[in-house]
C-alpha cells in the first residue's frame, strides 16, 4: 500500500513539472484476482443458443424415444438404447468439432476440392451392395462399428466447402453466367444422381440449394438465376411423374386425411398433425405425448418437432423456431463480416452453412406442420442421428473459427 501510494505521488510530482505521462492503469483488469482479463475470441451467445438446442434435444429424443422398445421391430433395445448413442454421437461429434476450430480457414479453401472428391467417392460407395447398408428401402449409410456414416451429410458440408473455393477462383466469371454456372451444375447434377440412386431425394435439394444459394451470394448475375428455378421446377415435375412413390406422397400431402391416404403414405403426416394439435398452447407436459407410443413413426428422428408440439404445446414449437432463426442469421452475418474484411471464401463458406442450416430447418418444420410433402430430412442439432450429429458440429466449427480469424484481424493481428 505505501508502495503504490509513492508511486501515484511520484506521478503526480512528474505531471507538476511538465514531464509526465497518462497515468498508469493496467488495462483489463481482473477485480477479482491479479490476473488480467483475457478476451474471448469466440461468439459467446452462439456457442450458448447451440447449446441449448442440442440439450433440448437431448431431452426431447429420450422423450420420444423412451417406448419404442414396446414395438417388436425394437424389443430388444433398452429404453435409454437411442439416448445412449445420441449422447455417444454429441460426444464424438464434439471432438471432432474441437479439432476442426483448429485448422485455419486457408487450410479448408485449398483442400475444398479434394474434399468434394472424396464426398463424391463416398456417395458411389454406398451403392455398392455389401458396403452400403439397406434401411426403409434406401442405402444411404455405410456402417462404421460405433455409427453408420451417411455420406450425403458429408456432401452437404462438401459442396458448401466446394462452391466457395469455386466462387473465389472464378470470380472473373460471375458477370458471364453459363461461364461461371456450368462447373457447378455439372458437380451438383453428378451428387444428385448419386444420391437420386440411394434414393434420397431430400439431400438432394439441400445441396442444389446450397451450392445455388452460394452462387447468388458471391455475385453470380440474378436475372439468370429464373432459368435455374425454372429448370429445377421442370426436373422434380419430371421425377414426380415417372416416380410412382414422390407422385403418392405428392398426392397423400395434398389431402392427407383421405382415408385412400390415411393409413398408407398420408399415415405420418395425419399424426404429426394430430401431436400438434394436441399440444395446444402449453402442450400436454414433458414426457406425455400419445403420439410417440409407437403411432407416428420416426417421432425421434424425422418427427422429433411434433413431439416437442405435442409435449411443450406452441411455446415450445415457437422456442425452437427463434433459436434456429437466431443461429441463422447469426452464422449469415459472420459471414458478411468475413466478406467486408476480403476473407472472400470464409464469408461464403458460412452463408452456405447458414443456407443449409436454414433451409433444411424449414424443410424439417414444414414437414411437421403439414405445409411441404415428406422429406425424410432431420432437424439439424437436435433429431437423432450419428452422422448428421457430426458434420453439423464441424460446420459450426468452421464457422465460429472464421469468428474468431474475423476478430483477430479486427484487433489488428492476423487470421
Amino acid at each position: 500500500m505505501t508502495a503504490a501510494l509513492g508511486r501515484l505521488k511520484g506521478w503526480f510530482a512528474a505531471r507538476a513539472a511538465g514531464r509526465g505521462r497518462a497515468l498508469p492503469v493496467r488495462d483489463q483488469v481482473d477485480t477479482l484476482g491479479p490476473r488480467p482479463v483475457r478476451l474471448l475470441a469466440f461468439d459467446q451467445t452462439l456457442l450458448a443458443v447451440v447449446a441449448a438446442l442440442v440439450g433440448l434435444g437431448v431431452v426431447m429424443v429420450y422423450s420420444a424415444s423412451i417406448a419404442l422398445n414396446d414395438s417388436p421391430r425394437f424389443a430388444a433395445y433398452s429404453q435409454a438404447f437411442f439416448l445412449q448413442r445420441h449422447v455417444l454421437s454429441l460426444a464424438i461429434a464434439f471432438i471432432v468439432a474441437l479439432a476442426v476450430v483448429q485448422v485455419p480457414m486457408s487450410f479448408w479453401e485449398k483442400q475444398a476440392p479434394l474434399i468434394f472428391v472424396v464426398s463424391l467417392i463416398l456417395l458411389s460407395l454406398v451403392l455398392v451392395p455389401f458396403i452400403g447398408k439397406v434401411v426403409n428401402y434406401s442405402r444411404r449409410w455405410i456402417p462404421l462399428g460405433i455409427m453408420n456414416f451417411q455420406p450425403s451429410e458429408l456432401a452437404k458440408l462438401a459442396i458448401a466447402l466446394y462452391a466457395a473455393n469455386y466462387m473465389v477462383r472464378r470470380m472473373d466469371a460471375r458477370e458471364k453466367f453459363f461461364r461461371a454456372v456450368t462447373p457447378m451444375a455439372v458437380a451438383v447434377v453428378f451428387a444428385g444422381a448419386l444420391l437420386l440412386r440411394e434414393p434420397d431425394m431430400g439431400a438432394f435439394i439441400v445441396i442444389a440449394t446450397i451450392a445455388m444459394g452460394i452462387l447468388f451470394l458471391g455475385g453470380v448475375n440474378a436475372r439468370m438465376f429464373f432459368l435455374i428455378a425454372l429448370l429445377i421446377v421442370i426436373t422434380f415435375g419430371l421425377l414426380i411423374a415417372f416416380d410412382d412413390l414422390r407422385r403418392g406422397r405428392i398426392l397423400a400431402y395434398l389431402d392427407p386425411w383421405n382415408p385412400k391416404y390415411a393409413q398408407g403414405k398420408g399415415y405420418q403426416l395425419t399424426h404429426s398433425l394430430i401431436a400438434i394439435g394436441r399440444g395446444q398452447f402449453f402442450g400436454q407436459g414433458l414426457g406425455n405425448s400419445v403420439e410417440k407410443l409407437n403411432y407416428l413413426p420416426e417421432a425421434h428422428t424425422d418427427f422429433l418437432l411434433a413431439v416437442i408440439g405435442e409435449e411443450l404445446g406452441f411455446v415450445g414449437v415457437a422456442s425452437v423456431i427463434g433459436l434456429f432463426f437466431w443461429l441463422t442469421r447469426r452464422i449469415f452475418l459472420i459471414g458478411r463480416q468475413a466478406i467486408a474484411l476480403d476473407r472472400v471464401f470464409a464469408g461464403l463458406l458460412c452463408q452456405g452453412i447458414g443456407v443449409w442450416f436454414g433451409f433444411q430447418t424449414f424443410i424439417n418444420m414444414g414437414v411437421n406442420l403439414g405445409v411441404l410433402p415428406t422429406k425424410g430430412l432431420t432437424l439439424p442439432l437436435m433429431s437423432y442421428g450419428g452422422s448428421a450429429i457430426l458434420m453439423n458440429f464441424v460446420a459450426l466449427a468452421m464457422v465460429v473459427r472464421a469468428d474468431a480469424e474475423n476478430r483477430a484481424l479486427m484487433r489488428g493481428g492476423r487470421a
